[in-house]
């Protein structure tokens, strides 16, 4: 009797811890797993983080050499033009060197408007180039992408260290023609201008002269290359004589010439400070032209919008250029 109580109780006993051991563990063990959900994506990073680590930008843009815009412009943009496909391309600058073609300002707006390129980097349109795209019935679309300056250069022997822009007016126009008049030496000034559509002279009507005709030079004072024309001022003979104009990246970061100076113009000294808040009074740019029927989800309008960005306009700032205000 006895032993068949033990065997019960023993039995009782088990069974009570069989049930004691199976319903706790199925509680605790579903409590890991609410909690494993909860836990924020940052905790697993090699799972959930890759992308959001280095999420694409808004001006992420890229290119191969064969989807590339047909690129033109001016001798002054080259540097430019060779920075952005290098950063959109992903090459070195080196490699796009090659691709990168400019044929001068009025030759590359003919090539635009006759759709032999896609987009131009070059100054301001003239008078002749806005009339031969009306006659290809062809409008333009022209955005500035970086600051610029138009700038004059004397001499380095000359004293005088800068001019008025109405002096420089009586000059073109012939009014002044000795350097005393302005303070200099008693020497004859001799004016150089560019040839008739050269982007610098387009510059120098549009934003100097205006409504006033300068006066038609000797051949010989007519330089076809903005080398050319610095050189033709830094040349020393008897007398620092010369007087020349170009754009401020050119003379500075392109062609350089330690025997020219640059000269003030109202008082105000042509550098990157005084042209980015555009305190030197002869304010321009470089624009981006193309043909205003382009798709507005076109490579071109892609490139020109990226060139506008953060990213873009950092690239024109390590080349040399002035970021657009």
């Amino acid at each position: 009797m006895i032993k068949r109580l033990f065997i019960y109780i023993t039995l009782i006993a088990m069974l009570a811890s069989m049930v004691l051991a199976c319903s706790p563990k199925n509680t605790i063990t579903e409590k890991p797993q609410d909690n494993q959900q909860q836990t924020p994506p940052e905790e697993n990073p090699q799972q959930e983080n890759p992308q959001q680590e280095n999420p694409p930008s808004e001006d992420t843009l890229s290119f191969t050499l064969d989807s590339y815009p047909i690129v033109d412009g001016s001798t002054v943009t080259i540097p430019l033009s060779e920075a952005i496909a290098a950063e959109l391309i992903g090459m070195e600058i080196e490699e796009v060197r090659p691709y990168i073609l400019h044929n001068k300002t009025h030759n590359a707006y003919v090539n635009l408007i006759e759709k032999k390129a896609d987009l131009i980097f070059v100054t301001s349109p003239s008078e002749d180039e806005l009339k031969l795209a009306e006659e290809h019935n062809v409008k333009l679309e022209v955005i500035p992408i970086v600051s610029e300056a138009f700038v004059f250069l004397a001499n380095a022997e000359n004293p005088v260290e800068g001019l008025t822009l109405q002096e420089i007016k009586d000059i073109y126009t012939g009014k002044i023609t000795n350097w005393k008049e302005v303070g200099g030496d008693d020497v004859e000034i001799v004016a150089y201008q560019r040839p008739r559509n050269s982007g610098s002279q387009t510059g120098f009507l549009d934003l100097v002269m205006k409504d006033a005709m300068p006066v038609e030079p000797p051949t010989e004072k007519i330089r076809a290359e903005m080398g050319e024309l610095i050189d033709a001022v830094a040349s020393y003979k008897n007398q620092p004589d010369a007087l020349g104009y170009s754009y401020y990246y050119f003379v500075v970061d392109m062609w350089g010439n330690d025997k020219v100076k640059l000269l003030e113009v109202d008082g105000i000294y042509p550098n990157k400070d005084t042209i980015r808040t555009g305190e030197y009074p002869i304010k321009t740019a470089y624009y981006a032209v193309f043909r205003r029927d382009e798709a507005s989800d076109s490579p071109v309008r892609k490139v020109v919008e990226w060139i506008l960005s953060e990213r873009g306009q950092q690239i024109a700032e390590e080349a040399g250029y002035v970021k657009i205000k």
